[in-house]
């Protein structure tokens, strides 16, 4: 008997002293030299992809953002602010979710069918919502030009780019806003536009965030 409790004593500490160990190096050490390697050869990307303004992080390179006016009194959804490049649409897991105007709780698409009613009537008054806040004195939006991105949002409801054509389509509107010629602003586009990764991974690109920073600061200089 005595010796059984002495086996058993000895299983209990071996197994207590291997969590201990096991404890120690995959949920320290690992974590540790993970992060100090993440730290040392991918800063930006290990810290979130920052992208810093006027010298204090202003978001990420990954998460679109939204750029609206402040409520009005009986308003449910803020319009947008005219001035700066606009993003996609921001329906994500649709208007009764936590997923609205880029709240990072959720992260999906609308879920919704193609033929789905309420998500046609969405691309609907999302064209008509484009035609109505690009077409300026002497340029006027045809639907025939709206590329995709511009009435639909992404598969995660996040996305931070537009295509370059929908950031081509707003530089009238953003010109007329900002007391810039059109040639500044296109100018200002192909700067931001970046081409496919590795020249055959994913579609051209051009981020909103970085262009409306950009664009700030052409303003702050005109």
């Amino acid at each position: 008997m005595n010796t059984s409790l002495t086996n058993t004593a000895r299983l209990l500490g071996a197994g207590l002293r291997a969590l201990l160990v096991l404890t120690l190096i995959t949920g320290v050490l690992y974590p540790l030299v993970v992060t100090g390697i993440a730290q040392g050869l991918f800063p930006g990307r290990a810290n979130g992809s920052e992208i810093e303004a006027d010298g204090k992080v202003v978001g990420s390179s990954l998460i679109g953002q939204s750029y609206t006016l402040p409520l009005k009194e009986g308003q449910e959804t803020p319009e947008p602010d005219l001035k700066w490049f606009q993003g996609r649409p921001q329906n994500g897991l649709s208007t009764n979710s936590v997923n609205t105007q880029y709240d990072l709780i959720l992260s999906g698409a609308t879920n919704r069918s193609a033929d789905n009613e309420e998500l046609i009537q969405w691309v609907k008054d999302a064209r008509t919502a484009v035609i109505e806040d690009n077409s300026v004195s002497g340029y006027a939006i045809k639907p025939s030009e709206i590329p995709a991105d511009a009435v639909t949002s992404s598969g995660s409801g996040l996305d931070p780019h537009i295509s370059p054509e929908y950031a081509a389509l707003q530089i009238h509107r953003i010109a007329e806003k900002n007391g810039l010629t059109v040639d500044q602003v296109r100018q200002l586009v192909d700067q931001h536009t970046q081409n496919r990764t590795l020249g055959f991974i994913g579609e051209p690109r051009v981020n909103v965030l970085k262009l409306n920073i950009a664009l700030k600061e052409l303003v702050a200089e005109s």
